[in-house]
C-alpha cells in the first residue's frame, strides 16, 4: 500500500494508521517466495547426513520467520544469504545443511508464529535427539482437519513414538522411520508434512488425497522429488 501511495504508517507496537480517500496508484511489485512453503522443502534436508538444500528469494519478514528460529534451536544449521530489501519487503536465500538436531519445547510464547508448520515440527521431532514437546497449540485442532490427531496417528503408524496430548503432542527420538500408508485427511499441509515424512522413512509410502497440496502449493511434488533426488 505504501508502494501505490496509500496514507498508510505502522508503528513498532504493530499498529497501523490508515487514512482513507487516497486513491491507489497502480505499480509493479516482487512478492517474494512464501516461507511457510518453503518450509517444508528446508524439512526435507534439515537432519540428513551431507543434504545441502538452497531456496532462492524467500521472504524473511520478522513475524513469518518463527519456523527458521525453531530450527536454529533445534541445532539446525540455516544461513541467510544475499539478504535485501525489495518493494519494502525483506528477503534472502535460505541455505540449510544436515545436522545432528535435539529436542525442543513448544510453547505459548512461540506458537502463534508457527502454528501452521507444527505438522512438519513433529516429523523433523522424529530425526532429533531427545524429546520434543508441543504445548498451548490446541488451534491445531480446529484447522482444515483435526492436525494434532492427523499428524500423531500417521507418524505413528510409520514407527514414531509420538504421544497425543490435548494441546499438542510429545515425539521421542530419533526413531528411524517406516514406510506406511496413510491418510491427508483433505488437509494440505498434513500431506505436504508426511512427503516430507517419507522422505526420511524406509520402505514405500503411500499417502492418500495429496491433490489438496494444491491449494497452498501447486508445484510442490516437483520441488520435493527435486529436492530428495
Amino acid at each position: 500500500l505504501t508502494y501505490m501511495k496509500s496514507d498508510i504508517q505502522s508503528f513498532p507496537d504493530h499498529k497501523i494508521r490508515l487514512k482513507p480517500g487516497n486513491p491507489l496508484i497502480g505499480t509493479d511489485i516482487e512478492v517474494p517466495g512464501d516461507i511457510s512453503s518453503a518450509a517444508y522443502l528446508l524439512a526435507a534436508g534439515c537432519a540428513k547426513k551431507d543434504s545441502v538444500v538452497i531456496i532462492k528469494n524467500v521472504g524473511i519478514n520478522p513475524t513469518r520467520v518463527g519456523f527458521i528460529d525453531i530450527l536454529k534451536e533445534m541445532g539446525a544449521k540455516v544461513e541467510l544469504e544475499n539478504q535485501k530489501n525489495v518493494s519494502n519487503e525483506p528477503r534472502a536465500d535460505i541455505k540449510i545443511e544436515g545436522a545432528l538436531l535435539n529436542g525442543i519445547q513448544i510453547d505459548k510464547k512461540t506458537i502463534a508464529g508457527i502454528i501452521d508448520e507444527l505438522p512438519l515440527v513433529a516429523v523433523i521431532a522424529t530425526q532429533a535427539q531427545g524429546k520434543t514437546v508441543v504445548k498451548d497449540a490446541r488451534e491445531l485442532r480446529v484447522k482444515e482437519t483435526d492436525r494434532i490427531k492427523a499428524i500423531v496417528e500417521s507418524l505413528a503408524s510409520m514407527g514414531a513414538k509420538i504421544t497425543e496430548r490435548e494441546d499438542g503432542f510429545e515425539v521421542q527420538g530419533p526413531t528411524e522411520l517406516t514406510g506406511s500408508i496413510v491418510n491427508s485427511y483433505h488437509d494440505h499441509r498434513i500431506a505436504m508434512s508426511l512427503a516430507i515424512a517419507a522422505s526420511y522413512a524406509k520402505g514405500k509410502t503411500v499417502i492418500h488425497d495429496t491433490q489438496c497440496m494444491d491449494v497452498s502449493y501447486p508445484g510442490f511434488m516437483q520441488a520435493f522429488y527435486e529436492i530428495i533426488r
